[in-house]
């Protein structure tokens, strides 16, 4: 007899599809500067505007999408987030000047900010924690494959038949992705809900725009970008602290309440550290083989690709190991594993043998979807159908600034270390973070997705106790 399953797998993919457009129109366009620049004979510098753009409307819009879910439901707003990003992709496809683009990604990346969380919600709403692992598999594929395929398939449509078809692919995908939202979303998903939290809304804005800001500052070569990013992390931590005393209402942006739960503080605060080295991995490794090894753009992009492989390889595998072994010996492996293979890249030169160098890409790709996929999960295990919306965008929020932090700390691994090799293990020392939050999880962590019977969700203690003890 088939399997009954508490969430709908075509929801699953929708939203899986959903999620893969809106992280890789984050990255694809990186090998396009050059060409974009040329067309429109601006500078390359001028053109990583149309990146940033993208970046901080993803980053500024995540975090209404809980409260617009909730005050017109997940249907229209999932489905009106797919037009905005379509309807942004066909104007960014036929921009005739940088201005058009740029103001174009902006709006294309509002519509891909709520892509990300209410897509996710329509799937684990209602989904029954032992039923998560199978619904989050579906989930974490994009966040893993988006990054490193984006450098050669956005090289290879430049190189082919232009960078304005990066755009023109997205709009039958999204009218695809439209016709099909329409047909399977179920259409009464609205939930009461009070007013808008506007003050908490700027404060967050504020700070998820300064740290992307900062992020891609780092990454570029401007005059005094250490002491504009060290003044934008400072607007942030002023920012950071009154909104912090703000948040301890009831009925603000987030509920912070949720963060007394250790499954949900554990699955985003050990969990963005592993985002964020996981996504500057592959950066890394293109930079490494390129400008060490001296090896084509090309070559580099393929060999990355391994990488992928890796994470496809083990994926059937992922909520199998899970459920036998359990969530904390998982990320404990998972961590210390993807620290030791990081850093034995010290030892790899131009002379290594490429079977070596794509076996340990393959490798690391599988360790990071195996430690992606737990850490997913363990999010939401505990968490209770009344917090499911406000633990969703918040932990969408955490993950959007991990991943756009992710190349920043890839390049100050790389200033700072002695020699190229050396950022390696630099950036391999920051998994000691995580593999520190696993081993003081509860060996019993999680245990409700790897059962059958009904999950008994932790008490959360009032709004205001807990608030005042964060």
């Amino acid at each position: 007899m088939a399997q009954t399953r508490s969430f709908s797998v075509s929801i699953a993919l929708l939203a899986a599809g959903a999620l893969f457009l809106e992280i890789l129109d984050g990255t694809i366009l990186t090998t396009a500067i050059p060409a974009i620049a040329s067309e429109f004979g601006v500078g390359a510098g001028e053109v990583s505007l149309v990146l940033v753009a993208y970046l901080v409307a993803a980053a500024v819009g995540i975090p209404a999408a809980g409260w617009l879910s909730d005050r017109f439901g997940v249907r229209p707003v999932f489905l009106l987030a797919l037009l905005v990003f379509t309807v942004a992709s066909l104007i960014c496809a036929l921009a005739p000047n940088l201005g058009l683009l740029i103001a174009a990604r902006v709006l294309q990346g509002l519509g891909g900010a709520l892509l990300v969380p209410v897509g996710r919600l329509a799937v684990i709403r209602g989904t029954d924690p032992k039923d998560l692992l199978d619904a989050i598999a579906f989930l974490t594929w994009p966040a893993l494959v988006a990054p490193v395929i984006a450098p050669v398939l956005g090289g290879l449509i430049t190189d082919t038949i232009g960078w304005r078809w990066i755009f023109f692919i997205n709009v039958p995908l999204g009218i695809i992705a439209l016709i099909a939202g329409v047909v399977i979303l179920p259409r009464e998903t609205k939930v009461s809900t009070g007013s808008f939290d506007a003050v908490g809304f700027i404060g967050v804005a504020i700070i998820m725009v300064a740290l992307t800001i900062c992020a891609e500052l780092l990454t570029t070569e401007v005059d005094h970008r250490g002491l504009y990013a060290l003044t934008l992390v400072a607007i942030a931590a002023i920012t950071t602290g009154f909104i912090t005393w703000w948040l301890r209402t009831p009925g603000r942006l987030f509920d912070v309440t949720v963060l007394s739960i250790q499954s949900f503080r554990v699955g985003n605060a050990s969990g963005s550290i592993y985002r964020l080295v996981i996504t500057a991995v592959p950066f890394m490794f293109t930079l490494l083989f390129q400008l060490s090894f001296g090896w084509s753009a090309t070559m580099a992009g393929v060999m990355v690709v391994a990488l992928f492989a890796g994470n496809v390889a083990i994926k059937p595998f992922t909520t199998p190991i899970i459920r036998k072994f359990a969530f904390k010996p998982v990320l404990i492996f998972s961590n210390a594993a993807g620290a030791i293979v990081l850093a034995s890249f010290l030892f790899v030169t131009a002379e290594t043998p490429l079977a070596v160098i794509g076996v340990l890409l393959f490798v690391s790709g599988a360790l990071r979807s195996l430690g992606f996929s737990a850490y997913n999960t363990l999010q939401f295990v505990d968490i209770g159908p009344e917090q499911t919306n406000n633990a969703n965008v918040l932990s969408a929020t955490l993950h959007q600034l991990g991943m756009s932090l992710g190349i920043a700390v890839g390049v100050i691994a790389i200033s700072l270390a002695p020699t190229f090799a050396w950022a390696f293990p630099l950036a391999a020392a920051l998994f000691i973070l995580p593999l520190l939050g696993a081993a003081m999880l509860p060996p019993s962590s999680g245990a409700s997705a790897l059962e059958t019977k009904q999950p008994k969700y932790p008490k959360i203690k009032s709004d205001k106790k807990v608030s005042e003890n964060l």
